[in-house]
């Protein structure tokens, strides 16, 4: 495996950079170690450095360059990178106390179950690297998606994450554009040679790839049913749900797995990513229902009450905001139940969020999430 170098400096996120000046540094992804804040942050950290490197090596010209670092750079949650890196986190500790508990006498220097397990992986595997090109593949492709999405011939929204929307600071066929070649970045990153990456690791990317093109073609089928089922009086809960598997759920999918191919999940690992990721994925949307109709424009970040404006289909509309909110929750339960059941480190027979989450990355994901408000 190749060696991916990483510093213990943390770089400024908006840094500007260019190709031939560019040094070869990482934020560590530091075990989870019980902080959920503090793993976020390293994430985010690590993202908006990549986001600079990616930028400088492609060279894009003005001000489609402007236009991408204007929507790659804004108060997003980053929920699809932070579900890579969880995911990736909770399969490597998984897998570290697997080895742990199978031979306890294992030497430190050929096991990964010791207290910087996961750091000595950094240091010597270019896994960490897949990873950091995989979370950035995803935040890419989502955000392309919310460029398009509220382009005037869709959802025409003039606020995005707390700013105007791409199509009104700049023009409308830069903000096209703009969308456009993140989407190409996204497929690109997975493979090119970068000099902050180490060389991309040709069998995971294959794999990457094979789980990433098919969810991001499903996306863009769910936004074109989404559209369809506009002010459609008769849409039926396994309507929506088809719907939203794809549109939102298909893309949080790709991040978990993602995630978990790069820390070389095993079969069982894989399945247990796929069962919780589709929960996942489909209470996220039902959670967007709600707080479109629960939450202030100032909180959101984007207008609320879009959805009723442009009589959308929702499960608020369909079930009531009480009965929508028990829905989610239990969707979140469900992710989290298949979690415990294969990666977790301790046993649980509780079906109440948190109890876990301090043991756990994806886990504690699955609780912020829960808890979030925007």
């Amino acid at each position: 495996m190749t060696v991916s170098p990483a510093s213990t400096s943390m770089p400024s996120p908006m840094s500007s950079t260019t190709a031939s000046n560019t040094v070869s540094t990482t934020v560590p992804f530091a075990s989870f170690n019980n902080n959920t804040e503090q793993f976020h942050s390293a994430v985010r950290a690590q993202l908006a450095q990549d986001i600079e490197m990616l930028f400088a090596y492609a060279e894009l010209p003005s001000p489609l360059l402007d236009a991408c670092r204007y929507v790659m750079t804004g108060q997003g949650k980053l929920v699809r990178p932070l579900l890579v890196a969880s995911a990736f986190d909770s399969v490597n500790q998984s897998n570290a106390n697997a080895n742990e508990n199978t031979d306890k006498s294992t030497d430190n220097k050929n096991s990964m179950a010791n207290a910087d397990g996961l750091e000595a992986l950094l240091e010597n595997d270019s896994d960490y690297d897949m990873a950091r090109r995989a979370a950035l593949a995803v935040e890419l492709l989502h955000t392309y998606s919310l460029v398009h999405d509220d382009l005037p011939c869709m959802d025409d929204d003039e606020l995005r994450r707390g700013q105007p929307t791409a199509h009104i600071v700049f023009e409308e066929s830069t903000a096209l554009l703009a969308g456009d070649v993140l989407q190409t970045l996204a497929f690109e990153i997975l493979t090119a040679e970068l000099p902050t990456f180490a060389p991309f690791d040709s069998a995971i990317a294959s794999q990457l790839i094979a789980i990433f093109a098919p969810r991001a073609r499903r996306m863009v089928s769910g936004q074109m049913l989404d559209l369809n089922a506009e002010a459609s009086t008769n849409i039926s809960q396994s309507d929506l749900e088809a719907i939203h598997r794809d549109k939102t759920g298909a893309l949080i999918e790709a991040a978990i797995l993602m995630g978990g191919i790069c820390a070389g999940a095993t079969a069982p690992q894989r399945m247990a990513l796929q069962e919780c990721a589709q929960h996942i994925g489909l209470a996220f949307q039902v959670q967007d229902d709600i707080l479109d109709v629960t939450t202030s424009t100032d909180t959101l970040g984007k207008p609320a009450g879009s959805d009723e404006k442009l009589d959308k289909s929702t499960y608020v509309k369909l079930m009531g905001v009480e009965n929508a909110t028990s829905y989610a929750q239990s969707l979140f339960n469900d992710g989290r139940t298949a979690i415990i059941r294969e990666l977790s480190r301790h046993e649980s027979s509780s079906s109440e969020l948190g109890n876990d989450a301090n043991n756990d990355a994806l886990l504690a994901l699955i609780e912020w999430l829960w808890a979030r408000k925007k």
